[in-house]
């Protein structure tokens, strides 16, 4: 079983990823549009996941999230004979979502994708700038995110989230060896 985890050392947070999953999420962030793209992501990636997070301010929060995923993924991300990497192109209704991810052990995120400026459930911030810069620090990933098509904040960051989930699926299964 591919399951792997990370917890803080104060107990404020805990995250648990089954990449030999089902795609069952069970995510508490205190932040509902993040438990909600979490639970895209695992869905989408037929992950099993587990995320707790103490809380606090849903900035913080959001980092955190990122982070602990992060974290808990790079054992299954690295682990000898996996891919390594992926890419998904993924639809939300008018969004549309190109996800492309390389366990390099190099963290970046390329985006075209700003958000800065939508309040997506109240907040005021760029949630998926921060979760994804969090999610390739903690990985060790480089992460190229493009927005293809998208106008509702919501649709766009569902489409972000469901096409990640398919890239690190792609990512943490077994490369095919060559035949003799």
């Amino acid at each position: 079983m591919a399951r792997t985890g990370h917890a803080d050392e104060a107990g404020r947070l805990h995250a648990r990823v089954d990449v030999a999953g089902n795609g069952e999420a069970s995510v508490a962030t205190g932040v509902g549009v993040l438990d909600h793209l979490l639970g895209l992501l695992a869905e989408y990636a037929s992950f099993d996941l587990a995320l707790e997070i103490a809380p606090g301010e849903a900035e913080a929060e959001v980092a955190a999230a990122g982070r602990a995923l992060g974290q808990a993924l790079r054992d299954a991300l690295s682990k000898e004979g996996s891919r390594g990497h992926g890419s998904a192109v993924v639809p939300a209704d008018e969004a549309l979502a190109h996800v492309a991810v390389e366990a390099s052990g190099r963290p970046l995120v390329v985006s075209n994708v700003d958000l800065s400026d939508a309040r997506v459930a109240g907040l005021a911030s760029d949630i998926v700038a921060t979760f994804l810069r969090e999610l390739a620090e903690g990985a060790g990933l480089t992460l190229h995110v493009r927005l293809i098509e998208g106008a509702d904040p919501e649709h766009v960051l569902e489409a972000i989230f469901k096409a990640l989930g398919v890239a690190l699926a792609q990512s943490c299964r077994p490369r095919r060896r060559k035949e003799d």
